[in-house]
């Protein structure tokens, strides 16, 4: 029984055995062409730029043309909308690759960047949504750089969340560079009505794309095209496993044990390896899809809201390029740390980084509850908490991917990117919404409905601890 139970473990693909092991294995420290993992690397800090660039004037921008505070949120987080949208054609025709998704990118970037600079000389409201309808195109290579950095083809198993933490520190750097450089350009003024304070934005970020596009094209090398499934029927013998028990019971859906079971060229299909999942297994992926989206929704309610709340504020009042000064300055104080975080992702599991970027981020929000409801509200303390809970949210946003990428199969890297992708997409709209209405709600009201997602997270991380251990790197 011991030997059928060691056998198993060797088949299952899901078995936490396979993932814990400490023998050293070249194929699990690969990794992807050094050129074309920084164009990806690069991608992503431009698109974090592009989505947080128009924060400090978009407000400005749309009141100019006659829209209001409502529009403005709506332009800020419509994009991620279109780019779920975006991944079910991308998805179906980009065959596992990624240059093709790198071309629309970048083409998407510059038209949408075009038309939200031309809606100032157009005097035309509406071209600015539509200039980030199509940006939002573009940022559905989000979930291919997380993909990227994840995918088995290319990418061992002990690097994945160092990869992944290299993406995390672009995502802080855009997050901190967008509205900084955003803040700068409004100081252009508006002599021009071609190039100014609102339109300057779009066109500084439409000559960068313009450039690293043609870069990509010249130094991206893509991955090798995988093989048809005739080519591997061809080119490979069919192999069976018999595994025999007395007590197994043929089923449709759990064969016997003692029935020859074909292994097919590209390991097994889909539906036997759900078979496989265990519940405690379904409860990981669940996890790791509540973290996803709580981390974004979290970040995205405070970067939405603390121009809100600081324009409300007696005590500060304001202006779009103070406040997203301020966010930057919060951001890109968090760097030092996010390259130790790096290190560490080389020694330290998935699960602990887990736990420690929550507890961080957690301890944030719990200080701020507890000056608002004090009174001490000012600008150090409202400064230490921005600076808590982006540093501790950005960590846990380094493992949701990599740690499932760990545990399940290598063909299921590109659903759990997709999944993953969508819970962030849908953290970022949910959070805007919910940080844009949390001085209407009240500010007690919205710090502790995030401190009660965060507890949800904690029942999740507590349950499943065990399941959660994957290896290092």
């Amino acid at each position: 029984m011991t030997n059928l139970k060691l056998l198993l473990n060797q088949i299952n693909p899901f078995s936490s055995r396979r993932e814990t092991s400490d023998d050293y294995n070249e194929e699990e420290f690969k990794l992807p062409n050094m050129t074309s993992l920084v164009i990806m690397l690069v991608m992503n800090f431009l698109l974090q730029i592009s989505f947080f660039i128009v924060i400090s004037s978009s407000s400005k921008y749309t009141e100019y043309l006659g829209g209001n505070a409502t529009f403005s949120g709506i332009v800020i987080g419509i994009p991620t909308a279109f780019a779920g949208l975006s991944l079910i054609p991308l998805t179906k025709y980009d065959k596992g690759m990624y240059k093709m998704p790198l071309h629309v990118s970048c083409c998407f970037s510059i038209l949408g960047h075009v038309a939200y600079a031309l809606a100032f000389r157009a005097n035309f409201l509406y071209l600015i949504l539509i200039g980030r309808c199509l940006t939002g195109v573009a940022f559905s290579m989000f979930m291919y750089c997380k993909r990227y950095c994840t995918d088995p083809r290319i990418v061992g198993i002990r690097r994945r969340t160092t990869l992944a933490s290299w993406m995390v520190i672009c995502q802080a750097m855009g997050m901190s560079f967008g509205p900084f450089l955003g803040g700068v350009l409004y100081k252009v003024g508006f002599s021009n009505s071609i190039f100014n304070g609102y339109t300057s934005p779009g066109w500084i970020m439409t000559g960068i794309y313009a450039g690293f596009w043609v870069l990509m094209a010249i130094y991206f090398e893509d991955i090798p095209q995988p093989p048809t499934i005739m080519e591997l029927q061809s080119a490979s013998p069919i192999v069976s496993l018999q595994v025999k028990d007395e007590d197994a019971e043929a089923s449709p859906d759990y064969p016997s044990a003692s029935t020859t079971h074909p292994a097919s060229p590209i390991a097994e299909s889909f539906r036997a390896q759900l078979s496989l999942i265990t519940w405690f297994q379904w409860g990981v992926i669940a996890c790791m899809c509540w973290f996803s989206m709580l981390c974004f929704f979290i970040l995205g309610s405070w970067e939405a809201n603390l121009p809100v709340f600081s324009a409300a504020a007696e005590n500060f009042r304001w202006s779009p390029f103070a406040a997203g000064n301020f966010i930057a300055f919060g951001a890109i104080t968090c760097f030092p740390f996010l390259l130790l975080n790096l290190l560490a992702a080389r020694h330290i599991q998935d699960r602990k980084i887990l736990a420690f970027g929550t507890i961080i981020g957690l301890a944030g929000l719990i200080i701020f509850l507890s000056i608002l409801r004090t009174g001490k509200v000012n600008y150090g303390s409202l400064f230490a908490c921005w600076w808590t809970v982006a540093l501790g949210f950005n960590i846990a946003t380094t493992v949701t991917l990599s740690l499932l990428s760990k545990q399940l199969p290598p063909e299921w890297n590109g659903p759990t990117s997709i999944v993953i992708q969508c819970s962030n997409y849908t953290g970022r709209v949910t959070g805007a919404i919910w940080g844009g209405s949390g001085v209407s709600v009240g500010m007690s009201n919205f710090v502790g409905l995030e401190i009660a997602m965060v507890g949800i997270g904690a029942v999740f991380l507590t349950a499943l601890w065990r399941d959660l251990k994957t290896k290092t790197g």
